[in-house]
């Protein structure tokens, strides 16, 4: 049976969650959260870049993963918007999260990255990330003035951040995407990202969480 509320593990948990949303709405404020918990483990995603195509190439994703304090099973796909209504109304004194009734459709959470078979590709230093988050920013930016048509600036999105970001060894040819949606997400932490693949898929993690890209 599906669970009607999450209990995380702790409030510092409900804070960790809040704040991860909270930078999560700055990307896409009317987006989504896929919420998936399985026994005492909840994984967060949220949606950083829409592929293109039907196999999705280009897309982003956002992943936290958090304890729970009793095992539950959920896997829904929710609005942004619910789940950070809730946990500002749950403040600092509850852990006890209830799962939003309404759905969100979103094409992304149709493209799941596999659960096993990942390859350590080597690691790329964090500032070299944050480098190239910080000049593909710019680069929209300035190349889609106000007054830019929703499709010129989503195409300029799409090669700005499609680019590769000439890592060493094996996790060369990464995109510049998991740059954004790292540090949007607040995910630059300490000096080295580990990379991973499998398949079509690349995934970038360090200690604060992971972005995955198709």
């Amino acid at each position: 049976m599906t669970a009607s509320e999450l209990r995380l593990a702790d409030n510092s948990t409900t804070a960790d969650l809040a704040t991860y949303l909270g930078r999560a709405r700055t990307i896409e404020d009317d987006g989504a959260v896929r919420l998936q918990a399985r026994g005492s483990t909840l994984a967060v995603w949220v949606g950083v870049l829409k592929g293109r195509g039907l196999t999705g190439e280009g897309t982003v994703l956002g992943l936290r993963v958090l304890a729970l304090a009793e095992p539950a099973e959920v896997d829904e796909v929710v609005p942004l918007s619910a789940v950070t209504d809730r946990l500002a109304r749950m403040g600092t004194t509850s852990s006890v999260l209830p799962v939003p009734p309404m759905t969100r459709q979103t094409t992304w959470a149709a493209i799941s990255p596999p659960q096993s078979g990942w390859s350590p590709l080597g690691g790329v230093p964090v500032e070299q990330i944050r480098d190239a988050a910080h000049a593909g920013i710019a680069e929209v930016a300035s190349g889609a003035p106000e007054g830019s048509g929703a499709a010129a600036v989503e195409s300029l999105r799409h090669r700005v951040w499609n680019r590769s970001l000439h890592a060493s060894g094996g996790a060369d040819g990464l995109p510049a995407g998991v740059a954004f949606g790292a540090y949007a997400l607040g995910f630059l932490t300490g000096d080295v990202a580990q990379v991973f693949g499998a398949g079509r898929w690349f995934r970038v993690t360090t200690d604060a969480g992971h972005v995955l890209v198709r």
